[in-house]
């Protein structure tokens, strides 16, 4: 299935209008897993609704590139359309952003690229947008662990065609106080827990993120109140109130350490911590010599991610790894979900260029001084 540019905008559309949602991803990777095993140069492996199709050409070095398979809840977007939006064709439906435009590139260059610079690891997995336990990426490093060695990895995330470097670490937590149920004409006779909740607001309204450089990047900070749930009743004192708050870390930061802030920060009389969610932040790694090349081979300046992705994961596991897919991250999961489509070509002629063999003068493959 080597798919032309034209194919590969067509079988963009056709893999967004397979609905995908987390749980929901078998008959896509049906899809993807059947064109994979007809390509002679790819050893294909499943594990559940994960595919991983690797090269077993002997390069010095093995990299990953990797996109998630499933996406939110759909919402009246699917099927997919084009829309011609300021001179350019954009693909609107549910997944276009967040992540099948970097699935159709994965797939469009692992059935194109017969012989890679490196050993390339394709990786499409389930269930990212879901809890934790279920990720595919994660389920894969803990019962095949060598199927993710590499010394590098490109996760297909969108980032409108640009290299973001690592990603911010995530914490949730939940802090909840206690009051005395009463009848508000006579609130005297109880104790407001909402009230008492307004001590931790004040707090998360005066707290100065941070915006720390790392690694060349500069990164932001970020505490927020995401929900409150409070009440039975217009004319009843609450005796109970919970406050959800959601913490981004920069990647100097552990993620003990920054549990431990928000524990000290929010220790507070008469309400309770209970951490819901701490994921790591992962550093760039653009200081190693293949993300360099990388980076040089795709043009243009990194940035930072804001927001976290699996590159954590692949952090955990030692590889370095960059957010670098099409698609607006600004859209993800936003009804009118959309790419732009000349985005598409952009990723695979800047992979293609990365993977592709260097050249003499007289036009025979090299290896670089860093392969040798």
């Amino acid at each position: 299935m080597s798919l032309s540019i034209r194919e590969l905008h067509r079988f963009f559309a056709e893999i967004v209008d397979i609905e995908s949602v987390s749980g929901n991803e078998k008959q896509l990777a049906d899809t993807l897993e059947e064109a994979l095993r007809e390509v002679p140069w790819l050893q294909v492996d499943r594990l559940g609704n994960s595919i991983v199709a690797r090269t077993q050409l002997g390069r010095a070095r093995r990299v990953i590139i990797a996109g998630h398979l499933d996406t939110v809840p759909v919402k009246d977007n699917l099927p997919s359309r084009i829309e011609r939006r300021h001179g350019e064709d954009y693909l609107l439906g549910r997944g276009a952003a967040d992540m099948k435009g970097g699935v159709t590139v994965m797939a469009h260059l692992a059935t194109s690229l017969a012989e890679p610079r490196h050993d390339v690891t394709w990786v499409f997995y389930e269930c990212e947008e879901i809890e934790d336990s279920a990720n595919g990426l994660g389920i894969i490093a803990s019962q095949h662990p060598d199927w993710l060695d590499g010394e590098f990895a490109v996760l297909m995330e969108p980032t409108s065609a640009k290299v973001e470097g690592g990603c911010q670490g995530t914490m949730r937590f939940k802090l909840i106080s206690h009051g005395i149920a009463a009848h508000s004409a006579r609130g005297w006779l109880g104790h407001n827990a909402i009230h008492d909740m307004t001590v931790a607001l004040d707090k998360i309204r005066e707290f100065r993120p941070r915006r720390p450089e790392v690694e060349g990047l500069v990164f932001r900070e970020g505490l927020n109140a995401t929900t409150i749930k409070a009440g039975i009743a217009g004319n009843v004192i609450p005796d109970h109130c919970e406050l959800t708050v959601n913490y981004r870390f920069a990647p100097d930061v552990e993620a003990a350490d920054a549990e431990a802030s928000m524990r000290a920060l929010f220790d507070l009389p008469g309400i309770d911590f209970e951490l819901q969610n701490l994921s790591p932040a992962a550093r760039p790694g653009l200081e190693r010599e293949v993300a360099q090349e990388f980076c040089a081979a795709v043009g243009g300046e990194p940035g930072p991610k804001y927001g976290w992705t699996d590159v954590a994961r692949f952090a955990s596991l030692g590889v370095p790894a960059v957010n670098f897919g099409p698609g607006d991250a600004g859209t993800a999961h936003a009804d009118d979900e959309r790419c732009r489509v000349s985005e598409l070509d952009l990723c695979a002629d800047a992979l293609t260029a990365w993977l592709s063999p260097l050249e003499g003068a007289d036009g025979s493959p090299q290896t670089s001084q860093a392969e040798k």
